[in-house]
């Protein structure tokens, strides 16, 4: 039965007793009222706006919780939904709600991966330019200079080897930058040799340290979550490279904490962050 019709009968009922009293009963109303009768009608007064009190209390909790859930629910993270309760159209509407969630979460889910799938093609794309065209045109000045060098003169010799050096490393620099945006190795190896890769990267020999530590009943994963995984590590590893100062860092990939899926732990030691 829904909200209306339970609150309309139970309205008609008590005022359908209170008629009755007043019809068949033996009680009257003088005038003026005398103090017995005046008692006796605020008693069925009260009688009636305690039953609809507490049909009210009962019939409108369940909108009261759905109340707190859609003001207190985080729209990018829904969470956990309201409890269905409730009868008729209550039952209803708490049911549409929790619907409408589910369709926010997988409405989300789809454009993070429509997203993702996006900003890695533009990723790739920039490292394959980097990768022929730049790297490439570095090449051909690299051999040029070669060229120069053994055939200039003693006085200009070392100036053409140092811009040599300069040119070598704004080539490794261009490489390690294309490897960056688009991790070979995941695509070839798998994630395990991408972050020791990645590891190996981010540790140089006067700021940071990083170790690693992969446990061996790691579950498989598909090509998009490990992508997501290598993405997290190195995002995380350049913010401690950049700001933490600290020397030592521990890259730790196993499974999460139902056992389910893969988690990523990236510790430094408190002691040597920057403050």
């Amino acid at each position: 039965m829904s909200l209306f019709w339970r609150i309309f009968l139970l309205n008609a009922s008590v005022l359908f007793a209170t008629a009755s009293l007043l019809l068949l009963g033996p009680v009257t109303v003088s005038t003026p009222v005398l103090l017995t009768e005046a008692l006796i009608l605020g008693a069925g007064l009260v009688v009636m706006l305690i039953a609809n009190a507490a049909l009210l209390r009962v019939g409108l909790a369940p909108l009261q919780r759905l109340t707190r859930a859609m003001t207190t629910t985080d729209r990018p993270r829904p969470g956990s939904r309201p409890a269905v309760s409730g009868h008729g159209e209550v039952a209803g509407l708490i049911e549409t709600f929790n619907t409408m969630l589910d369709r926010l979460e997988a409405e989300r889910a789809a454009s993070s991966g429509l997203a993702l799938s996006a900003q890695e093609a533009e990723r790739r794309r920039i490292a394959q330019e980097l990768h022929d065209e730049i790297g490439q045109s570095l090449t051909v000045v690299l051999l040029g200079l070669k060229t120069a060098a053994d055939h200039a003169p003693a006085t200009l010799r070392a100036e053409l080897h140092q811009v040599q050096e300069t040119t070598r490393s704004s080539l490794d620099e261009i490489r390690r930058i294309a490897r960056r945006l688009r991790p070979g190795v995941l695509e070839e190896l798998g994630l395990t040799s991408a972050l020791r890769t990645l590891s190996g990267e981010s540790t140089t020999p006067d700021r940071l340290t990083v170790r690693h530590h992969f446990d061996a009943d790691l579950p498989q994963l598909g090509p998009d979550e490990e992508l997501v995984l290598h993405r997290v590590a190195q995002e995380s590893l350049t913010h401690i490279v950049r700001h933490s100062g600290a020397r030592h860092a521990h890259l730790d990939v196993g499974p999460g904490p139902d056992g389910a899926g893969t988690e990523i732990r990236l510790m430094t030691p408190l002691r040597e962050r920057a403050k």
